[in-house]
Parts: structure tokens; sequence; C-alpha cells
């Protein structure tokens, strides 16, 4: 009889030691699965970040360093013309149809190409004289964003604005016109930067 007992004690005490085997493995599987606040900061942090991958105030794209932002492309934009002044300023190059916004650091902080028409400005220094936030161009066409830097002893007026519909003008009009046309995007851009009296410098 005592051999029958002994025998159930032993078996009672392996049944719970295989028991307390097995919650400390199901513990141990449990485990990994305790971190997950670290998770939650990853998610929280990636909450304020841009679309763009970019944190608030990192300047984006935005730097005038030719990148597009999207891909992680580069768009190669010409360097600034050499001779073209110093300080902020807008530079418009007649050879290759470019305008730079130019900043006080000297560094271009927007550049696009632009479509003049019939006529060009002789190069040289100018300054913003005139402003209209919209108007009708030589061609008929609705524009927005003028901005008038120099009027030649021909009566011809030069400045840059953007036609409402996105046109250009046509080079093979027979009018005399001194406008530079821009995209309505670059006119938004050059109406923020070129206030009165802003500097442009018109290089060959």
């Amino acid at each position: 009889m005592a051999r029958s007992s002994s025998g159930v004690i032993v078996a009672a005490l392996t049944a719970a030691a295989l028991a307390g085997v097995g919650f400390l493995a199901f513990q141990a599987e449990a485990a990994p699965d305790k971190p997950q606040a670290s998770h939650a900061s990853a998610s929280g942090e990636a909450k304020d970040k841009g679309k763009d991958g970019s944190t608030p105030g990192d300047g984006g794209s935005g730097d005038g360093s030719g990148k597009d932002g999207g891909q992680g492309q580069e768009k190669a934009v010409p360097a600034v013309p050499a001779g073209s002044g110093t300080g902020q300023r807008v530079v418009y190059a007649l050879g290759q149809k470019r305008v730079w916004l130019i900043g006080a650091d000297g560094k271009a902080t927007h550049s696009f190409e632009v479509a003049p028409s019939t006529v060009n400005p002789q190069p040289g220094p100018y300054k913003v004289t005139s402003r209209d936030a919209t108007g009708t161009g030589s061609d008929g066409k609705a524009i927005e964003h003028v901005v008038r830097f120099h009027q030649n002893t021909a009566g011809v007026v030069f400045g840059f604005s953007a036609a409402v519909d996105g046109s250009l003008p046509d080079p093979a009009s027979g009018k005399k016109t001194g406008a530079v046309r821009e995209s309505p995007a670059d006119g938004r851009a050059m109406w923020d930067f070129a206030v009165n009296g802003t500097k442009v410098v018109v290089v060959a």
C-alpha cells in the first residue's frame, strides 16, 4: 500500500512539474509581443513626417537645388549666370530663356523657363516699377501676376506675367511687345518674390 501511495505522489509531482514547464514556455512565446510600445512610437514619428518623408521645418525640396522632391530624382538646373550682380534679385537670361529668383544670401530659391515676346530688353540692371494682380495682355489674353521692370524709348513695356489659360506668346506676331510669359505657378512665385523696387538683372 505504501508503494502505491508513493507512486501516486511521484505521478502528481511529475504532472505539476510538466505543467510548470508548459507555463514557462507559454510566457517565453508571449514575451516578444510586449515591446509594442516601440512600434507605436515609430508610427507616431511617421505621422510627424510629411508625405514626402521630410520632417516639418526641414525645408523640403524648395532649396533651389534642382531636386524635384518626387522620386529622389534631380533636375539639372543651369547655374546662375556669371556677372548677374549680387544680393536679392531676379536674373533673366535672354539666351537661355530662363529666370532665377535669388535670395539675399545669393542662392536661387526658384528657377524656370519663360517664353518671351517679339522684343527683348537690353542686357543690364533694372528694377520692378509696377505690378498688377490681373490685366489683359497685348495679345488680348487675360493675364495675372504682372510684374513690370522697364519701358524702352519706343514705348515697349517689359514685364513678367502669366496667361490665365496657360497660353504662350505667338513668336510670329507682328506686334512689338515685351511680355515675358510664365506658367501660372511660376507667375505666382514671381509675384510673391518681386515686389516694387526689386532688382532685375537681364543678361544675354
